[in-house]
């Protein structure tokens, strides 16, 4: 086949191809991207099935003798602290005899939870407010934005350790009515009922933004013209065009913002603000076991590399779906 006809068919491929797939067809050459994707499946697979596959080695929580054969009450002097390779602890031990390897996969479900729920608040609550705000009139706009600045000025990981610390002084105190529904939830959550709750109050302040940007881009296109010339309302407008218009780069922009999430739950264990002991977290499991880094190091790298894997695997899944969603790629 001569060159011209390779390109004309190459061609006549890619305009077959609808925008969906041809930005599939895009992420699948971008190679840090797919190689993110496959870790986030594979972690997620892990989170799903960890019960499974895995014993549960914590204090409190029942054991199948798999990899942790003892629960922590029969754990002798002499098994904790164990090295990387001993006979079924693959991992090896921390300092309170518990199998580092069920415990790392175990706070997969952790940062995977918080990654997920904060994503998704934002995105919904980020996109409801921008769309609205986009299409409101003049003066409502300018008032939501400003709601939003407002916002803005608050420094975000303080309100979120101030909103943790107050959770926690009600859960220990105890509480009635609403209040106590949610520490209960919060408790059989292992702390992260709470969490959900201080990562969602601020961080859709930015798809806000996004969302109200792209709809009020969107909205002064021909197409809506028309289907206003048509009569169609604006609720109808909103879900027919607008939105499938805005939902791609507001994805990404979500996407790129989980690392971050992660890492904020990470941090907010390690000072004792995250989830509940002996919740597995890789946050708490590094704040537990940093001060013996010299003598035992692999009860703290272990986490830490864990985090750093699957926080850099969210990050280069986000630049390859920013890549792959950009229109003016399409067809490369």
């Amino acid at each position: 086949m001569s060159a011209k006809k390779r390109r004309d068919a190459r061609e006549e491929e890619v305009r077959g191809r609808s925008p969906l797939q041809d930005a599939f067809h895009r992420l699948l050459k971008h190679r840090a991207g797919t190689l993110g994707g496959i870790f986030i499946i594979l972690v997620i697979l892990v989170a799903l099935f960890v019960d499974t596959t895995i014993p549960a080695a914590i204090f409190g929580g029942e054991v199948k003798p798999l990899i942790a054969p003892k629960h922590f009450a029969e754990v002798s002097f002499f098994e904790r602290d164990l090295p990387p390779g001993t006979p079924g602890y693959l991992l090896g031990t921390d300092y309170l005899g518990r199998d580092i390897l069920s415990r790392t996969l175990y706070g997969t479900r952790i940062s995977l939870s918080i990654a997920i729920v904060a994503a998704l608040v934002s995105l919904v609550i980020g996109l409801t407010y921008g769309i609205i705000s986009g299409f409101a009139p003049t003066r409502v706009d300018n008032a939501m934005m400003r709601f939003v600045d407002f916002l803005y000025g608050f420094p975000l990981i303080i309100f979120v350790i101030l909103l943790q610390a107050y959770f926690k002084a009600v859960s220990r105190r105890g509480a009635t009515g609403l209040v106590g529904v949610m520490v209960n939830i919060d408790r059989a959550l292992g702390g992260m009922f709470f969490l959900f709750v201080a990562l969602g109050v601020l961080n859709w302040i930015g798809m806000a933004r996004l969302a109200r940007a792209q709809t009020l881009s969107v909205k002064q296109k021909e197409y809506i013209e028309s289907a206003r010339a048509l009569g169609a309302g604006n609720l109808r407008i909103v879900f027919r065009h607008v939105l499938p218009n805005i939902l791609g780069p507001c994805i990404v922009s979500e996407t790129l913002a989980i690392p971050g999430y992660i890492s904020t739950e990470a941090f907010l264990s390690f000072i004792g603000l995250g989830v509940t002991p002996p919740t597995p977290s890789w946050g708490l499991m590094i704040s537990e076991t940093y001060a013996a880094i010299r003598t035992y190091p692999w009860e703290s790298l272990i986490p830490g590399v864990a985090l750093a894997l699957t926080t850099l695997a969210f990050n280069f899944l986000g630049d390859g779906l920013r890549d792959a969603f950009d229109p003016r790629l399409r067809g490369t």
